[in-house]
Order: structure tokens, then sequence, then C-alpha cells
């Protein structure tokens, strides 16, 4: 790979993607939301799709993919009606228009009220679903920090020193790769799940501080130790990739809830929501594949997902059932949920990921990184 070119090319399509979102912006200003403003986003939002395919780099165009095609996509169609995070203030600023478009970011409000709500969560941990298993909280918590609260502890990941330890973590896990054919296969796929984890963790704590820096706020994190799970109800809405679930929540399942409501009744309507936002879910996993290996699909990424979709259609319809007079204890718990999301990883969700050889092209990308630093570094020393 042609780390020259290929960087060139990847500030080309940010350049680009800057001028659209621009663009939206000043349509924002101009244009009344609605149908009308949908009419003149459309070609941006195309255009988001088709971005990514000019770059050929696992690491740049899989991560630009997810920033542009789904987030700032989504992100885009709520705008059209004045809704989602880029209308939450009328007056919003152009540079905090572009990083909330594209980035995933979100700004936290109240922390200090946001860890109390946290708490009294944990003492009562049975509460309303919505898409992929995040919580309700009760019709008086009605603010958008209300719903989603978050840990207190979880803020430590915009820390510079949680930054450094997970680069260390990542590059002695690169280093391990040296060693894989004494390393069974399976456990391969463990390490490769550590991979992924650590890998967009470090790359969401980069963006917060980065993005806290510009913008002046304490942003929340995107992951919540997911190795914690209790449930795929606390692992897909509470734990894993929150950024997600809080873009699928307005776009997918309630317009889906609200649409299907009036004939089924709001509790089969909120299973139909729930199995809806991961067929969407499934959809864009597709479109991220494909960004990343260029080969026609085999739906296994989809399978994935809709396997946790039933399966966590049928958790939230057993505790409705039981309505809290019984659970698992958390020690059978968090081993049953990690290896469901484990085995089901191994068998659906890396067969696509190591056939388009996403695993040795990252590794060679991370190889003309480390030469090309310690290159720059060594003509750097000399001068």
């Amino acid at each position: 790979m042609e780390l020259e070119g290929e960087f060139l090319n990847f500030i080309k399509v940010w350049i680009l993607i800057f001028l659209s979102l621009s663009y939206c912006y000043s349509i924002g200003k101009i244009i009344p939301k609605g149908s009308t403003r949908l009419f003149f986003l459309l070609p941006i939002i195309c255009l988001f799709v088709l971005l990514p395919l000019n770059l050929h780099s696992i690491n740049l165009g899989g991560m630009t993919g997810f920033f542009i095609s789904w987030l700032a996509n989504f992100k885009l169609l709520l705008y059209a009606f004045g809704l989602g995070p880029l209308s939450s203030h009328p007056s919003i600023s152009l540079i905090r228009f572009l990083l909330l478009s594209c980035f995933p970011i979100k700004i936290q409000q109240n922390p200090s009220q946001k860890s109390h709500l946290n708490a009294q969560n944990e003492e009562n941990p049975i509460q309303k679903s919505h898409p992929n298993g995040k919580n309700e909280e009760t019709p008086s918590q009605n603010s958008q920090s209300k719903k989603y609260p978050i840990p207190q502890k979880c803020q430590k990941s915009s820390f510079p020193n949680y930054v450094v330890i997970k680069f260390i973590l990542l590059f002695i896990l690169i280093r391990v790769y040296n060693y894989r054919e004494f390393i069974h296969p399976k456990a391969i796929l463990v390490l490769y799940s550590l991979h992924i984890y650590i890998f967009l963790e470090l790359g969401f704590a980069i963006l917060a501080i980065l993005a806290r820096a510009v913008l002046g706020f304490e942003l929340e994190p995107q992951f919540n130790e997911p190795y914690r799970s209790t449930s795929l109800q606390d692992f897909w809405g509470k734990r894993w990739n929150i950024m997600v679930t809080s873009i699928l929540r307005p776009t997918v399942y309630e317009p889906l809830l609200r649409t299907v409501s009036p004939t089924i009744g709001r509790r089969w309507a909120q299973l139909t929501a729930i199995m809806g936002t991961f067929v969407v879910s499934a959809v864009m996993h597709e479109l991220i594949f494909y960004y990343l290996g260029r080969v026609k699909p085999t739906w296994e990424i989809s399978f994935f997902f809709l396997l946790h979709g039933v399966c966590l259609v049928v958790e939230v319809f057993l505790k409705k059932v039981v309505n809290g007079r019984w659970r698992f204890p958390m020690y059978i718990s968090r081993p049953l949920t990690v290896g469901f999301v484990l085995v089901t990883c191994f068998w659906m969700f890396f067969p696509t990921f190591l056939r388009c050889k996403a695993d040795l092209r990252a590794l060679d990308e991370y190889v003309v990184v480390a030469a090309f630093v310690k290159e720059w570094l060594s003509s750097f020393v000399f001068l």
C-alpha cells in the first residue's frame, strides 16, 4: 500500500466531506424543516454512501465509512425534520455542526446528575426496553441527559493516560500476532475480539479528547465495559457502541414504534421496533464490511444481527412475563452473555472479516505506518 497516496486521498475525501456538511449547514439556515429540506440534503446523503469507496485502507476507509455513511447520514435525516443533535440548538456554530455531524461524539450535560440517576438505575435494573435493549426511564426523566445515564467511572475513557494504556495494549496484541503459528485458531479469534474493542475504544477516545479541546465540553464515552454485560439488553443498549444505539433510537426504533402501535398495541409494537432496529443495523454493517473488503456479501453479518435481534426480543418478552420476580444471578448472567456474544461472533461475524483478509491488511498498514514514523524520526534526529 502506498501510504502517502492513500493518506492524500484520505485528506481529499475529508475536505469534500466538510464542504458538503457546510452546504447542509447553510441549507438548514434557509430551508425550513420538512420534506423540502430533506430533498436538498438527499444528494449529500447519497454522496456519503459513495465517498468511502475511494479509500482502500482498512483503518482509514472503515472508520470513514462508519462516520459518514452511518452516523452522519442518520443525523442528517433527523436534521431534515428538525430533530437530533444537529437541531438541538438553533444557533449552533458551523464548527460544532461539522464535528457533531460526522464524529461519534455526544455532549454530556450535568455529569453529577447523570451519576445520581445511574445509581438509581442500578438499584432498579428491570426497566422498559428500547432498541438494541436500551432501558427507558420514567416519563418524568424526559431530557436526553436523563434518558442515557453513563456511570461516572466511564468518563475516564477521555483521559490521556487511558489512551496511552490502550495504545500499549494494542501494541502488545500486534506483537503477539507474530507468534500466531503457535496459537490456537480460536484463541486468535479471541485476540481479534479484543483488538476490535480496543481499536474502536481507542479511536473514539482520541476523537473525544480532540472534540473536547475544540468544543470545550465533556463528552460521553462510546463503550461502558461491555465485558461486564449481564444480558443482551444490557450489552447492546448500555455498553457496546453507545453512539450507534442513541442514533438508531430516534431514526428507526421510535418511528417504527409510533407506526405499528395503533395496529398491534404498544407492547407488541415495542418488540417489532426492536427487531426492525436490528434489521437496519444489519444492513449498515453489511455496507461497512463492503467498504472493508469490496467483495460480494455473504450475509453472515446480517444473520449475526438478526439472530441477536430475535434473542433480544425473546429476552425482553420473558422479562415482561416474569416482571422482575426472578432473574439469573450475576455470576451466571455475565459469562452467559459474553460467551453468547463471542460464540456467535466466531460463528457468523469473523468469517466475513477473515474472508476479506481484513486482519492481515490491517497489520500490514500498522507495519507501513510504523516504518514511516521510524524513518521520519530518524531523519528528524539527524537534521
